[in-house]
């Protein structure tokens, strides 16, 4: 069995430290991690992942939400959410984009592996 290749798209870096460690101890290989829309679109397509780990608040002038219907038109990659913002107007934001999975930071691993074992099987 080939090993599922996550882009993690997290500006915070500690944030993004503790999310690689999870995944790799999950047995997912994290393939890039970008901090910005801008850099997580060019990490699709040069490093074509399994599956995105997408935080809404990013650097830079286009957000998460922006930035996954941009993943998931042009490439039809599972996008998982995995944010601390889950207010109304951001969340309307977030399910119009038909995410494959959304999870609240903080979060633990088991809720990292259901929600990519989930989006990928769609």
């Amino acid at each position: 069995m080939s090993e599922i290749r996550v882009l993690l798209v997290e500006d915070d870096n500690i944030i993004a430290k503790v999310a690689e460690w999870r995944l790799k101890n999950l047995g997912y290989m994290t393939c890039g991690r970008a901090m910005t829309g801008a850099e997580a679109m060019e990490l699709v397509v040069k490093e074509k992942p399994d599956v995105v780990l997408m935080d809404i608040n990013l650097q830079g002038g286009v957000d998460g939400i922006e930035t996954a219907k941009m993943i998931k038109k042009g490439f039809n990659i599972p996008v998982i959410y995995v944010t601390s913002h889950s207010d109304g107007p951001t969340l309307e934001r977030a399910k119009a984009t038909h995410p494959d999975g959304f999870i609240r930071k903080p979060f633990e691993d088991e809720d990292l592996r259901v929600a990519i074992e989930l989006a990928l099987k769609k």
